[in-house]
């Protein structure tokens, strides 16, 4: 299911924003992109939109634009090891017996007497936490939108296959008598009597090999299920995808066992509304 949702807030360390983006996905991929301090936390991340979201190829993007001096990292001097090398050039200049002083520079470059203190990621990173459970909410909204609709699309299609199902029981008495009809008239033309308990078993033979009230059954149960699926307040697009191949099923069989130009096309009208169906339930999670 397709969704999208894009929250951005200031604060006083800097700017961050939130950008998720779905599309279907037969299971769920989570992707994630974020700046480097963040990176610690993207496995909580993940287990945070998993949450939200089921199923589906999802992108989360973080961006982060530091204030001016608000979260920068800090230089300190290493009071201890530039005390240690201030002591040291003493005693080598009392060694040398000559009077050398050190300079503050010299000191400076030496490695590990100016040390980069960062700040505490904490503040930071829980930011991004909280930022993303609303950018998440909003995702799931949307796409409980879009669901609401293709809950629409597919109930109206579910109406259609019940119309036709209905259709197709009230030929049935006809359909049949004018097989027997046209059996009767074939047999009229031959030149030589048949036995009448042939004819009977030769209609009963076509009327079994055209009954189809198994299928329209299997139909109409199927339809019933289907609208209570979408009436659960959970993931559903696995049980609707599994549905789906059940309809294809008995309209492929309707079609096989068709005798009439009117159960013809209705099989393949029905073959048309599953097949909508089916494009839609891809998008459903």
């Amino acid at each position: 299911m397709t969704g999208f949702a894009r929250v951005e807030r200031q604060f006083e360390f800097g700017r961050l924003s939130w950008e998720l983006r779905t599309v279907n996905h037969r299971y769920l991929e989570i992707s994630i992109r974020s700046p480097e301090e963040f990176r610690a936390r993207e496995a909580a991340m993940r287990e945070r939109l998993g949450h939200f979201v089921s199923r589906g190829k999802l992108d989360a993007t973080l961006r982060y634009q530091p204030a001016m001096g608000g979260h920068a990292s800090q230089l300190a001097l290493n009071t201890d090891l530039a005390s240690s090398l201030l002591r040291l050039q003493r005693e080598l200049s009392d060694l040398a017996d000559a009077g050398m002083t050190a300079q503050p520079m010299d000191i400076l470059r030496w490695p590990g007497v100016v040390e980069e203190v960062l700040p505490d990621p904490e503040p930071l990173q829980q930011a991004a936490m909280a930022l993303l459970d609303e950018a998440a909410a909003e995702l799931r909204n949307s796409r409980e939108r879009e669901g609401a609709a293709i809950a629409g699309a597919l109930s109206e299609r579910l109406e259609g296959i019940s119309r036709w199902s209905a259709e197709i029981r009230g030929w049935l008495p006809e359909i049949r008598e004018a097989l027997r009809a046209r059996l009767l008239e074939r047999i009229g033309d031959l030149q030589q009597p048949l036995d009448p308990g042939r004819l009977e078993q030769e209609v009963a033979f076509l009327a079994q090999k055209m009954d189809v009230d198994e299928e329209l059954d299997r139909l109409d149960a199927h339809v019933e299920e289907s609208q209570g699926v979408l009436e659960r307040d959970e993931p559903v697009g696995r049980r609707l995808d599994f549905l789906m191949q059940e309809f294809n099923r008995e309209s492929n069989t309707l079609g096989s066992k068709s005798v009439d130009v009117r159960t013809s096309q209705a099989a393949v009208e029905l073959k048309v509304l599953i097949e909508q169906m089916r494009e839609q339930v891809q998008n459903v999670e």
